[in-house]
């Protein structure tokens, strides 16, 4: 029998691939830079690395943000659910546990994707901008 995913596990798994292919181009790009300009940092090698400081706090940031906000509307998504549940039990067509075990698992891929969107942004956006430039 063959299962099938959701969009938003596909999405999280392509995201997962992109990230795990980005972050040791721009790893090693930037470290390449740190041992090629040694002491004596230029202009560029300066805002590269003010950048690479600031950007990580603000993408941590972001993600535990989208995360904390996703999981507060599922929480109160599956308030609502049990509430009305326990209100009206008989109206409901499915099964409550099957119901239930879904809408967690689609929270907990939910907030996986929120909080892993920043991050994968920033690092592939980086991998590209560090591709097209050159190292000296």
């Amino acid at each position: 029998m063959a299962t099938r995913r959701s969009r938003k596990s596909k999405s999280l798994t392509v995201k997962s691939m992109e990230l795990a292919r980005s972050v040791p181009q721009v790893v090693g790009h930037r470290i390449t830079r740190m041992s090629l300009a040694a002491s004596a940092l230029s202009e560029r090698d300066r805002k590269e690395f003010q950048m690479m400081v600031t950007e990580k706090p603000a993408a941590f940031m972001q993600s535990w943000t989208d995360m904390a906000m996703y999981a507060w509307r599922a929480h109160q998504a599956f308030t609502a659910s049990t509430l009305q549940f326990f209100i009206m039990p008989f109206s409901y067509r499915k099964l409550w546990a099957a119901s239930t075990a879904a809408q967690v698992h689609n929270a907990a891929v939910g907030v996986l994707d929120k909080g892993l969107t920043p991050i994968h942004r920033k690092a592939v956006l980086n991998a590209r901008r560090l591709g097209k430039t050159k190292l000296r």
